[in-house]
């Protein structure tokens, strides 16, 4: 069976698909929709050209207006050869004769919490890895994380649960509403892996990371969880994409004028279609507002 191309996502729909996997979760597609919303959203509120993206978003650019093109979206990931090994990478910015410039590394995780630790090593590896070649290269962590609530008195899951409530290791949201403790250290680390701000600093530390517990009751399924992370919070997904822009437009535009008129972010007329009538004042993509 052939990749699911890139389709326009919002968060929503993302989220819910993560919450509520269709079929075995290690196939991966629990987490495609947000490899969608993800690439979307550097084209629509970065300003990237769609052409730049792997996977490739369903949109195509006339004369400075963005407009939805389903067949124009592409699948597939990434690869990119680091200092260690190869690595493919979920969501890739790469610009001819520059190379990889921004990248996005997109996880799920839905219980066995206790793990989390195993998932901090991979983390720090493939990042070292991938800037050991690119120290220039901006790198995004984003980390889904379900919202398992250890008082949901009647909860719903695709894994097992003890005598009809998630296991202890599973819980990630403990009855006084704090979050368990393997997500609590997990969230303290994954802080102390951010913020890369200059080439000379550390290949292990991204330039962002972003950690979202993803709710899982029945009222509030699909939506960030409002306990964790607080609103512009280090580890909050919205911080890490203003991040990655600011990083980059230092990296690759600023310090390098020579380059800008291959670098230099798009800015879309406020009249293209897909702005005007589908994202432009949509509760489905409040989050972010387009580049125009």
């Amino acid at each position: 069976m052939s990749a699911e191309k890139c389709r326009l996502t919002d968060l929503r729909k993302a989220l819910h698909r993560f919450a509520v996997p269709e079929g075995i979760t290690q196939t991966s597609l629990h987490i495609k929709p947000l490899h969608w919303y993800t690439a979307c959203r550097l084209v629509l509120e970065g300003g990237f050209n769609p052409d730049l993206i792997r996977p490739r978003p369903p949109f195509v650019v006339e004369k400075g207006r963005l407009h939805h093109d389903p067949s124009a979206a592409g699948a597939g990931e990434s690869t990119l050869v680091g200092g260690l090994k190869t690595k493919q990478i979920d969501v890739c910015v790469c610009i001819p004769r520059i190379g990889p410039v921004l990248a996005i590394s997109l996880k799920g995780t839905h219980n066995a919490f206790r793990n989390l630790t195993n998932r901090m090593e991979e983390a720090a590896g493939d990042c070292t890895n991938l800037h050991m070649s690119y120290p220039a290269l901006v790198y995004g962590f984003w980390h889904l994380l379900r919202a398992n609530e250890e008082s949901d008195a009647s909860p719903q899951a695709h894994f097992a649960l003890a005598d009809g409530k998630y296991k202890q290791s599973d819980v990630a949201i403990t009855s006084s509403g704090k979050l368990s403790s393997g997500v609590q250290r997990y969230a303290e680390a994954l802080e102390r892996l951010s913020d890369r701000d200059d080439l000379r600093d550390h290949p292990s530390s991204y330039e962002a990371c972003a950690l979202t517990l993803v709710s899982v009751s029945a009222d509030s399924i699909g939506s960030p969880h409002a306990l964790f992370p607080p609103n512009g919070g280090n580890l909050d997904f919205n911080r890490m994409f203003a991040r990655l822009y600011r990083l980059y437009d230092r990296r690759f535009v600023y310090q390098a004028p020579s380059l800008a008129s291959s670098t230099r972010r798009r800015e879309w007329a406020p009249d293209s279609p897909i702005i005007r009538e589908t994202i432009a004042g949509s509760s489905d993509f409040a989050e972010f507002q387009p580049r125009v």
